[in-house]
């Protein structure tokens, strides 16, 4: 075949590997499955080896499914979940299980890291207010809970970079994930001294951090015999999950606004310069674009919350059929308002306490008002989440590029458009973050000057929704939104 580049996803469920050529069509996917598991309550863990033995396996389904050989993949590209804590020794064995970015466990840890680092500065340095989710806490978790494992700690990477070290033998990351890690200084993409030094974390654990489509190593004759790759076949940094997201659905300059709509709900910006938002209520990490750096709004539970609804309240009613209902209810659900925190919130509320509510019912609701109340609820904290991005420095943006299940609805396109007020165009990227991923091998294979270039060629936004007559109505049903998580919140606390 020839002329291939591979794009390896290692995310929290599965490992996928795609095959991709100069034309930008998918030429194989190869997956493989693995669990995840919950030692105690609010925990998440997972053997790192599971991504090893699951990159191995997606290599050789890609392979033989596209009938493809290694010496046909000219490059490969690593993206994955973010923010987990792989902790290895001096011989690069696992010292526990890796700490996920859905584990909640270091509320404690958030609180030492303000208070070490100072909440202003931290937000100053690195971005970002100090989260569960992120890497860092994580670590002063292990420090303080777990000090025999720290002592033997060598090397900490990311999950994505766990793999790297399998295919080439190297510690390295890219910058867009390292930014995830709550340790890096945005504006020099690169590790902050002043964080590490102040919450007791040797720099030397800390890889080398290489841009996107920077090569960082080469496959090894171990690795290549594991995986039928060819040995000596360039690996690049690539990103994290989100980033290799945002070159797949061509999010890479600025200006270009990105929307996953899948369980959960991100809005993705590139930014020219390290802007962030003054509370750290939206995240602000490099890219995966050299030069480029990104803000993101992060809402938990987006589509996510219409399959609850509709496994909990219409169970095997099809999405399409309990949409289709909610069509002729006018915009505002008749005063009906849902609140999407069903798994905490993360954008505009960093709040793991908040909780889901349907505020205004009536006994002249009917179903089809739940369900257009879900829909708006959504639309209404995804812009909770633009706002707060556009107050940051972020330009307004007249178009969004919308990927993910959830954009599959005519009428929530529609919905989003109003209440985002920007166009709402769908971009058919298959196979998401690991397409990112193969389209920053490409550029490091040099099939392309810049990831840009590899974008424009490759990734192409069709025109769906533009705002409408409901937009003014959206505006005053969306104040009235806002004001839910003020009046409910010391009841959240309470429960």
């Amino acid at each position: 075949m020839g002329g291939l580049v591979l794009g390896i996803d290692a995310s929290t469920t599965a490992t996928k590997a795609i095959l991709l050529d100069a034309d930008g069509t998918v030429g194989g996917v190869g997956a493989s499955e693995y669990a995840y598991a919950v030692p105690r309550p609010l925990w998440a863990e997972q053997d790192p080896r599971l991504w090893w033995d699951g990159t191995v396996d997606a290599i050789r389904a890609v392979l033989a499914s596209s009938g493809a050989d290694g010496s046909d993949v000219e490059a490969v590209g690593l993206t994955g979940q973010m923010h987990g804590a792989v902790l290895l020794d001096a011989s690069d064995e696992v010292l526990r299980p890796a700490i996920l970015w859905n584990d909640q466990r270091t509320g404690a840890a958030c609180d030492e890291i303000r208070r070490a680092v100072g909440p202003e500065r931290l937000i100053e340095v690195t971005g970002n207010d100090a989260l569960t989710g992120f890497t860092a806490p994580k670590l002063v978790w292990v420090r303080d809970m777990e000090p025999e494992v720290w002592r033997r700690v060598a090397h900490v990477l990311l999950p994505k970079d766990y793999v790297r070290l399998g295919l080439t033998g190297v510690h390295a990351m890219d910058k867009a994930d390292g930014a995830g890690t709550l340790l890096f200084d945005l504006a020099a993409r690169d590790w902050s001294g002043e964080v590490l030094g102040a919450l007791g974390i040797d720099p030397r654990w800390m890889p080398p951090t290489f841009e996107g489509p920077e090569v960082t190593g080469a496959v090894t004759a171990d690795a290549a015999a594991a995986t039928g790759l060819r040995a000596g076949t360039p690996v690049v940094a690539g990103g994290g999950d989100q980033a290799a997201n945002g070159v797949g659905v061509g999010a890479v300059d600025v200006g270009t606004v990105a929307l996953s709509l899948g369980t959960s709900g991100v809005i993705f910006a590139a930014t020219d310069a390290p802007i962030h938002e003054a509370r750290g209520r939206v995240h602000a990490f490099c890219h995966a674009v050299p030069a480029r750096w990104h803000l993101m709004s992060v809402m938990l539970s987006a589509a996510g919350s219409l399959r609850w609804y509709r496994d909990t309240l219409a169970p095997g009613t099809s999405f399409a059929d309990l949409v289709a209902e909610a069509e002729g209810v006018p915009a505002g659900s008749e005063g009906l308002l849902f609140l999407p925190y069903l798994s905490g919130e993360r954008s505009p509320h960093p709040d793991p306490l908040a909780r889901g509510a349907f505020v205004g019912l009536t006994v002249g609701h009917e179903r089809r008002h739940l369900t257009r109340a879900v829909l708006e609820g959504v639309a209404f904290g995804l812009r909770d989440g633009l706002d707060l991005m556009l107050a940051a420095g972020m330009p307004a943006p007249e178009t969004i590029r919308a990927s993910g299940g959830g954009t599959s609805s005519d009428l929530w396109r529609r919905i989003l458009a109003d209440v985002l007020g920007a166009g709402i165009a769908t971009v058919d990227t298959p196979e998401g973050a690991a397409y990112g991923a193969a389209l920053l091998a490409a550029t490091g294979a040099g099939w392309f000057a810049t990831v840009q270039a590899a974008a424009s060629a490759t990734v192409t936004a069709t025109p769906a929704a533009a705002p409408g007559r409901d937009a003014a109505a959206y505006a005053d049903a969306h104040a009235r939104y806002r004001g839910l998580y003020p009046a409910l919140a010391p009841t959240f606390h309470g429960a």
